[in-house]
């Protein structure tokens, strides 16, 4: 091959990766073979920096019919149907053009859950951006940003029928050279008619449907397989368009076909477009095929094989169809107005064999392509020195600060403040299920009208806790979207990933991720919550500045009762509020909100949680719950108690007098399992009954009522609270 240097070099390929190629070939590649080993062997697809650690991930339990290495995961939720539902990063294609990568970052996901023979019935999202409250072209850039990403989110979203039901939203500096965009979605779906990504049985026709195939998206997976630089701009052509309208017509076209005994299997057109839905589906058969790709619909004149076997473009299934029954399925893509060829079928050669125009224009075995891709051990740092050059938190300077006046900046950042500006732009009560949607805090509700049960899911990410301890900040995050789920009145069942990492040539990020997998593991297996789908994203770095390891836990959990969702809003005047917390944890500063805002660095002690003591809580919760015992209750997470309580009380609409002087590190400091619970005083002895000896204490905080919020030696009115929580973001959105 001529300039083969070059080529390798603009395909991500090392001379070493080509000397398998030669191997597995027995032979010189072609342009099209090297474009699909590039495909398929790269850090989206492969994941071959990060498989190894993957390894060991909780995937198992009685209530988990699918865990990693489908389109999404499958948990039963009883009555015979399941929960199908995955998470997954668009992150360099939202940077490149926020409203497109956003839209299709979404559609991606959704179809991911249909694939699976789901309707799809609810949306999250966890998006980051830098600092958005700058006056400077950095923040008018995430500002920028901000505004595409939650267009695309709605639009796609909206389009589509599907709620978008909650999320999370943060905004640090280590995320000003690459946005995260994480789109979550969950499917319905009886557990005897769920459909996986398989290709089998010799002479089973091959089946495209959906949209054309065009030039966008080319190359997507290898861009989202490497770091940005200054040349970033010109990866534009890279991110795919999407169209929800065209989208509905397929989630709709492929639910008729799962109702008839049609197909052997389906897989979505993702990432590497139909090179990694062909490969895929195959190989996880042990099976061949061969298509001819001048059969493939297109939608650009002059197009090759390299072009139709690499382009994303969205919108578009592979299907491999049962013999025989290729008119039936081709009738349904008609009456949806989508487009249905046969473009190939399945053999027993174990190769896939491609041909354009009657010529053979590559032949790639399938198994060794999958078995023999690079599994990388990358270098880690034994004794990573990042935050050695870090100043330490001043706690004491910290201490010192007006209370009145840290609660009330606080209350406005962008971490609080209440976020209607973003959510009002999502449709989240289309197909009329959700119970609790965004702007209640804490998880989402859904319910299930096909067993009658509800279902809670809650997303999260500790960023900065995992910045200082990766470790200890993933087994937080996993325990966070547990209690939401509990705090709600469910069991959290199952979690899925999206891990967001700088580059695996770093060391020190290899570390990151490497302890990050250790937290998620420990935290997953004494929760009992399972891992079930996931998804790597790595290379967020720009021009040498990583970011700070971001690993998105999104959790999903049964509510048996939808009658009875507990509240997290203090409404009812009267009421005491009690912090209900471990004694095993004590508030600290490390990686807290008010360090942030307040302190000269995030550097500082931080509180580890102890899981066992975090079992307990969700139990507890769920006891006191079923007992009603608790009139509302709320966790205590981004700045502290005095937050937690505020947010509480301002969407209840209600004042509050303090009973107990808290200082400063009580107020504002942060740690892992406590909550605030308020409840009627002649349940408190009941409650207090529940706890027993155990490690867990209560103390009273607080009673509801007047028109003030008054805790220690902070009082702000009511009304100026309100006006201060629920206005503060469009401020910053529309006036900075």
């Amino acid at each position: 091959m001529e300039n083969l240097p070059q080529v390798l070099k603009q395909h991500k390929l090392t001379q070493e990766d080509y000397a398998k190629i030669l191997s597995i070939l027995g032979r010189e590649p072609n342009l099209v073979e090297i474009g699909i080993f590039s495909a398929m062997w790269s850090e989206h697809c492969s994941y071959k920096s990060s498989k190894i650690y993957l390894n060991g991930f909780p995937t198992r339990a009685p209530w988990v019919i699918q865990g990693p290495g489908e389109n999404a995961g499958v948990i039963d939720i009883g009555g015979g149907y399941g929960a199908v539902f995955k998470m997954e990063s668009h992150n360099h294609p939202s940077f490149i053009e926020p409203y497109a990568g956003a839209a299709t970052g979404v559609g991606g996901i959704m179809r991911d859950i249909f694939t699976m023979g789901a309707r799809v019935v609810a949306s999250l999202n966890a998006i980051r951006f830098g600092d958005i409250t700058r006056r400077d072209l950095i923040g008018a850039k995430h500002r920028y940003l901000l505004r595409g990403v939650v267009a695309g989110i709605g639009g796609y979203g909206n389009c589509m029928g599907v709620p978008t039901i909650g999320g999370e939203m943060s905004f640090e500096s280590s995320y000003e050279g690459n946005i995260l965009v994480n789109a979550f979605s969950l499917g319905i779906v009886k557990n005897d008619a769920i459909f996986y990504g398989k290709a089998s049985g010799i002479g089973n026709p091959v089946i495209y449907v959906g949209s054309k195939t065009g030039r966008d998206g080319l190359g997507g997976a290898v861009m989202s397989s490497d770091s940005f630089s200054e040349y970033s701009k010109a990866l534009r052509p890279t991110v795919q368009v999407g169209d929800p309208f065209t989208e509905k017509l397929l989630l709709e076209a492929c639910l008729e076909l799962f109702k008839r005994d049609l197909i052997v299997g389906i897989q979505d057109m993702g990432a590497a477009g139909l090179t990694s839905s062909s490969f895929e589906m195959a190989g996880r058969s042990g099976s061949g095929m061969v298509m001819y790709l001048d059969k493939v619909p297109m939608r650009e004149a002059g197009m090759t094989p390299y072009e139709l076997m690499l382009s994303e473009s969205q919108e578009r299934m592979l299907i491999c169809a049962k013999k025989g029954c290729e008119a039936e399925i081709m009738e349904i893509f008609a009456k949806w107005e989508l487009d249905c060829a046969i473009i190939g079928e399945v053999t027993n050669s174990g190769k896939m064999e491609l041909f354009w125009q009657n010529n053979k224009c590559a032949e790639i075995p399938i198994a060794p392509l999958s078995e023999k891709a690079p599994i990388l051990k990358r270098p880690v740092s034994e004794n990573p020195s990042y935050l050695d050059f870090i100043e330490t938190l001043n706690s004491q300077e910290l201490e010192s600060k007006d209370k009145n006046a840290v609660f009330r900046e606080l209350l406005k950042s962008p971490e609080v403040c209440d976020k209607a500006w973003v959510y009002s732009q999502y449709d989240s009560s289309v197909q009329t299920n959700t119970i609790v949607s965004s702007g209640s805090g804490g998880a989402s509700v859904i319910r299930v009208k096909e067993n009658g049960k509800g279902l809670g899911m809650s997303v999260a990410s500790q960023a900065r806790l995992c910045y200082l301890n990766p470790k200890e900040g993933a087994k937080q995050s996993v325990a966070k979207v547990g209690r939401d789920i509990a705090l709600r009145g469910g069991r959290a069942l199952a979690i899925t990933d999206c891990l967001n990492f700088g580059s695996p040539e770093n060391p020190e990020v290899m570390w990151q991720f490497k302890e990050t997998c250790e937290g998620i593991k420990e935290s997953c297996k004494a929760l009992n919550t399972p891992v079930v789908s996931g998804n790597v994203s790595l290379y967020n770095q720009t021009n040498g500045k990583d970011i700070y390891p971001t690993p998105s836990i999104a959790g999903v959990g049964v509510i048996d009762n939808i009658n009875n969702v507990l509240c997290s809003n203090f409404n009812k005047e009267g009421l005491e509020v009690y912090l209900l917390k471990s004694k095993s944890v004590m508030p600290e500063f490390g990686a807290s909100l008010v360090a942030k805002y307040f302190g000269n660095s995030i550097k500082g002690v931080t509180a580890k949680i102890s899981l066992q003591d975090e079992l307990y809580l969700w139990s507890v919760l769920n006891a006191a719950n079923e007992r009603g015992i608790l009139n509302a209750a709320v966790d205590v997470y981004q700045g502290g108690v005095a937050i937690a309580l505020a947010k509480a009380c301002v969407r209840g609409n209600m004042g509050c007098k303090g009973v107990v002087d808290l200082d400063f590190k009580a107020l504002f400091g942060e740690a892992p399992t406590q909550v605030l619970v308020a409840l009627e005083s002649q349940n408190i002895a009941q409650l207090k009954i529940m706890l027993g000896d155990s490690n867990f204490e209560l103390v009273k905080i607080a009673i509801l009522g007047g028109e003030n919020i008054v805790m220690s030696d902070i009082i702000i009115p009511l009304k100026e609270a309100k006006e201060t929580f629920y206005g503060a973001f469009e401020e910053i959105i529309e006036t900075f």
